[in-house]
């Protein structure tokens, strides 16, 4: 019956439907240009987020690098350099990205996503028919020229692994399509919608970000494993005091590095003389000489010790000082040169030669502990710096007195953790549902805990739900069950408080982007 003639009713159900057609295809279009939109959004989070994480390792490095110039000294330098070149390339990617989003009149904090369906904008920056533009010459230079430069580095500090993904990441080769190639800029760029082409940049970003991030850590932990090798190990004299008056005997002990009671030495020399075998004890050289007259001292000599089927000689060498009598106090932070609010710092006090019941301690918010030993809580300090003052009685009884000031800082912000895990992790939906919100201080050297106390959990296009406590509700579970495989959800405004400090206000907690793998 197809030459049969259709009714004017019929004709108009068949336009009807093609219509419906083209309705439907066109509300599928937008729906992918918001899913589009919403990974890019993901992107700049997490670009955001891995950021603030690389100023944490590049800070860690210039500590380490403060602390121990020859081992990290050059690390430290060469991690500014490649921070400062991810920054650049960052920020020309961002740049570019504000710049196509003002062409298509958008708002860069409100985006139209379903408005950005045409490539015409980047199209005429990038190409002139088969060839690139001046402009679209730079955009795969400036690819290249990272790519390269940041192999450099890698070559230098990381592994095989590593280079392999900063060339896949930032790889700009032709691309094979059948009998023919495309170049990479075509073939990713052209003729896409703008927030494809957007996304693409921000993949980028996340790209260098990365790799930054993965460099840095390959730079400390390298170091770390080659600290813990045998040859790296130092003998250390350990005195019972840094002083000693003329009177006295030098005592104390020389041990290695990473100390093992195991250990048998072969011999040991204390300046030209060995020392006696019933001084070599339990991996330790026990010390017991006479100090001698007031003035700088040195003792140095070596440890010899069986390694497989070689002795090993380690050289030490320690000065110390020869004293009449005190003239000053010996203060020390157990923990730190800072005190912190929130929390009770240990300190160690004592002056050399005196009695510890002839010592007085006085500064706001100071306890003792028993001898030698004190804590100082500075939570409503008002002050920046605080004095912390000794006093002491000399055997001839002569008052003296010493002080010193010591910072007054804040507790730095916490970190979100779920399931132990934090910043951008990847977590099973069973996970994540049954998963404990935590808060935590990294690196932080006091024992704190702290308590969570509520959050805001947010599924992409769903509205955000205050939880209550530690674990997801039925409402949070519920919007946890409607994300898709390889969608992330956040967890953020993260309320927490010590546990043993409830009227301490503690910093703003950092969230977790929780990309769902099933």
């Amino acid at each position: 019956m197809a030459g049969q003639k259709l009714s004017p009713r019929q004709k108009m159900i068949n336009l009807m439907y093609l219509v419906f057609i083209a309705m439907l295809a066109l509300t599928m279009s937008k729906k992918v240009l918001t899913s589009f939109g919403r990974v890019y959004e993901d992107l700049k989070t997490t670009v955001s987020l891995t950021k603030d994480k690389n100023s944490e390792l590049l800070q860690l490095l210039g500590q380490k690098a403060q602390e121990q110039p020859q081992k990290y000294g050059e690390k430290y330098s060469d991690a500014q350099k490649v921070n400062q070149m991810t920054s650049e390339f960052h920020q020309y990617m961002d740049a570019f990205q504000k710049e196509l989003l003002e062409k298509s009149k958008q708002d860069p904090n409100k985006i139209d996503y379903e408005s950005l369906d045409k490539g015409h904008v980047l199209d005429e920056i990038f190409f002139i028919g088969e060839k690139y533009t001046p402009k679209g010459e730079e955009f795969v230079n400036k690819i290249n020229t990272y790519r390269n430069q940041l192999l450099e580095y890698v070559k230098k500090y990381g592994d095989q692994s590593l280079a392999d993904r900063v060339k896949y990441r930032f790889n700009t080769d032709p691309i094979k399509e059948g009998t023919s190639k495309i170049s990479w800029l075509h073939y990713y760029f052209e003729d896409f919608p703008l927030i494809a082409s957007l996304t693409n940049m921000a993949r980028l970003e996340n790209n260098a970000l990365l790799s930054e991030n993965e460099l840095l850590s390959s730079m400390l932990r390298g170091q770390l494993i080659s600290d813990v090798s045998m040859k790296n190990y130092q003998a250390i004299v350990v005195l019972d005091k840094s002083a000693f008056f003329p009177s006295e005997k030098v005592k104390g002990k020389i041990i290695l590095g990473r100390f093992d009671n195991t250990l048998q030495f072969d011999k040991a020399t204390i300046n030209g003389k060995e020392v006696p075998k019933d001084k070599l004890v339990g991996g330790q050289v026990l010390i017991d000489i006479p100090a001698g007259n007031p003035g700088d001292k040195t003792l140095k000599g070596e440890l010899v010790f069986k390694e497989g089927d070689s002795l090993v000689k380690l050289p030490y060498e320690f000065q110390y000082s020869v004293i009449p009598m005190p003239n000053s106090a010996v203060i020390s932070a157990d923990k730190m040169n800072v005190l912190y609010k929130g929390v009770d710092n240990p300190l160690s006090i004592s002056v050399p030669g005196i009695p510890d019941n002839k010592v007085r301690v006085s500064a706001p918010g100071i306890r003792k502990i028993r001898p030698g030993k004190y804590v100082i809580n500075v939570t409503n300090y008002k002050g920046r710096n605080v004095d912390i003052v000794v006093s002491w009685t000399l055997p001839n009884g002569q008052r003296k007195q010493d002080k010193k000031t010591f910072r007054v800082k804040n507790i730095p912000n916490p970190v979100g953790t779920i399931s132990g895990q934090d910043g951008y992790v990847k977590l099973p939906r069973r996970n994540v549902e049954i998963g404990t919100v935590s808060a935590v201080l990294p690196d932080f050297d006091f024992d704190v805990k702290l308590v969570v106390t509520g959050f805001d959990f947010k599924a992409p296009g769903q509205p955000t739900i205050r939880v209550s406590g530690r674990k997801l509700n039925q409402r949070a579970k519920s919007a946890l069950r409607r994300v898709k495989k390889g969608q992330t959800v956040q967890i953020f405004n993260i309320q927490a408080r010590l546990a043993n400090n409830s009227s301490y206000k503690l910093k703003k907690v950092s969230p977790v982007i929780i990309e769902i793998t099933n």
